[in-house]
């Protein structure tokens, strides 16, 4: 999977809700002309007419897009060089809101480097409160997951595929407005925090020495990757380049907080 294929399932994500809001509009037209008679009924099909326009100016602008980028891939001097979400240094971030939203990581070059979505619990499973999201690599395969306690204290706990216990990002409230969020190693350990402005995207992940590992922003692509990425305020996620698998894993828990818990 490739970005302009992300632009093109979110084209048809607005054409689908385009056709949905024209049902309404039948509807009402049926009923006034068969049962009703009156024409002030009309009025109510505006807002359907108008979401329905919408979308489906949305849907073209998001195929031209989808068009544009494919075009740019087959000319782009950006090769795919073995990359994987262990080793590389920048991912850009994308949400796919669908009823079952999902969380794309992209290389630079426009290649899906993996995603993380949420899995439902299974038999037995079910009787566990704590929500699971898992973390794909580009084929697919599960190599971490992410568990979830709690609403006003929030735990995320982070497996790696062979289900060993990594560590946790805990999140406290301190006031209405702020929070603190700690990182904690397999053996309970302090090793780091998550800092940001709260107003824009701008999430730093600092290590036990308040050293920078990683970072989510938002506004600061790189021109170099628009052909690519046509929006300019794409988040970037960034890692530093000593940082471990399980570290890696363990620093991305912030992300199902940003995208998953605070939306």
């Amino acid at each position: 999977m490739k970005i302009n294929d992300y632009y093109r399932d979110t084209a048809n994500l607005n054409l689908n809700g385009s056709i949905a809001a024209l049902l309404p509009i039948v509807l009402i037209v049926w009923s006034n002309l068969s049962v009703i008679q009156n024409e002030e009924i009309f009025v109510l099909t505006i807002p359907f007419f108008l979401y329905s326009f919408i979308c489906f100016q949305l849907y073209l602008y998001r195929k031209r897009q989808s068009i544009a980028i494919s075009r740019n891939q087959a000319h782009s001097l950006l090769v795919k060089g073995g990359q994987s979400l262990y080793s590389a240094r920048h991912l850009l971030v994308l949400y796919f809101n669908t009823q079952a939203p999902s969380l794309l990581f992209y290389f630079p070059d426009g290649h899906l480097a993996g995603r993380i979505k949420r899995e439902r619990p299974k038999g037995f499973h079910k009787l566990d409160l704590a929500k699971l999201y898992v973390l794909y690599n580009s084929s697919n395969e599960a190599i971490s997951c992410f568990r979830v306690k709690g609403k006003k204290a929030i735990k995320i706990e982070v497996y790696d595929k062979e289900r060993n216990y990594l560590g946790c990002l805990q999140k406290t409230k301190k006031s209405w407005r702020k929070s603190k969020e700690e990182l904690l190693d397999a053996a309970g350990k302090y090793i780091g925090s998550v800092e940001g402005p709260g107003i824009f995207m701008d999430e730093r992940i600092m290590d036990q020495n308040h050293q920078e590992v990683s970072r989510l922003r938002r506004g600061w692509m790189p021109v170099e990757w628009s052909s690519l990425f046509p929006e300019p305020n794409t988040p970037v996620l960034s890692f530093a380049d000593d940082i471990s698998k399980q570290e890696r894993l363990l620093r991305m828990s912030f992300l199902i907080n940003e995208y998953f818990i605070k939306r």
